[in-house]
């Protein structure tokens, strides 16, 4: 199948703003528990059905994967272009009345993101790339920042662990954290995956260290902070991909130091020393 970018970023521009709307003027109804401290709104629900029924209209012979569907999908697997959306991304700063939330749309190919679109709608923000043709804020090009050194940067810490197996997961995550803190200019947590990465795009911030992979959060974000100019690898600097463990993006004059720390702080993690 022979996918149109232009075409497809016009598609999930017109069905992230759908959600985006939907974000700022739809009630949020009722919460649920997921999972331990995992929650999902009727909103969420009610977004992702809205903007699923906007893409299978438009492109009806590609395949939908939503944060709520709990699951994989066949064409995920097998390389056929699927989107990839998270309704809400950063539900729990919604519900608390952070602004802090975007929604955010991929449409993966060949296992890979080739559109993506992040739209932050309490703030103002939107954000679209296609592969080979750049990354836009607010429909300005954008490229990610050139700071000298970490000690200079502002660097992104995605959320610590919930669920099963959470403190073993968080003890890589403090542990991080605290090698982040004695090193980068300051560490920020802002809730939200697209956003780390939109902003490492932007400039906004410097780098960010997700430390966990799941398509609906990170899709859209890899390929607008790729198309930036940044570096998105995993923590080992291999390229980053649907298999990856965890999404490291960073600015290029500050990746090889980074990639370094984050080394250093899992081996003595290993190790036992933290």
């Amino acid at each position: 199948m022979t996918v149109d970018s232009a075409a497809m970023l016009a598609i999930a521009r017109q069905a992230a703003a759908i959600g985006a709307g939907l974000m700022t003027t739809g009630e949020r109804g009722a919460v649920q528990r997921k999972s331990d401290r995992d929650f999902v709104t009727d909103l969420d629900l009610r977004i992702e059905g809205a903007v699923r029924s906007h893409l299978e209209k438009e492109t009806p012979d590609i395949g939908f994967l939503g944060e709520e569907e709990h699951g994989t999908h066949p064409a995920l697997d097998s390389g056929e272009a699927i989107w990839v959306l998270d309704p809400i991304d950063g539900t729990s700063n919604f519900i608390h009345g952070l602004p802090l939330s975007a929604i955010s749309l991929a449409l993966v190919e060949k296992r890979s993101p080739t559109v993506g679109v992040i739209i932050a709608p309490f703030l103002g923000l939107d954000y679209h790339a296609t592969t080979g043709l750049g990354a836009f804020a607010n429909g300005r090009p954008m490229t990610c920042a050139r700071p000298s050194s970490l000690s200079e940067s502002i660097v992104a810490f995605g959320d610590y662990a919930v669920g099963t197996d959470a403190d073993r997961k968080n003890r890589r995550r403090v542990a991080l954290t605290a090698a982040l803190a004695a090193s980068t200019e300051r560490v920020r947590m802002f809730g939200s995956a697209a956003l780390d990465l939109a902003w490492v795009a932007e400039g906004r911030i410097d780098a960010c260290v997700i430390l966990s992979n799941k398509p609906w959060d990170t899709s859209a974000g890899v390929l607008i902070a790729r198309e930036s100019g940044a570096l998105v690898t995993d923590s080992r600097g291999l390229d980053h991909t649907l298999e990856s463990v965890d999404t490291i993006a960073a600015a290029p004059t500050v990746q090889t130091e980074l990639l370094a720390l984050i080394r250093g702080s899992d081996r003595r993690v290993i190790s036992g020393e933290d």
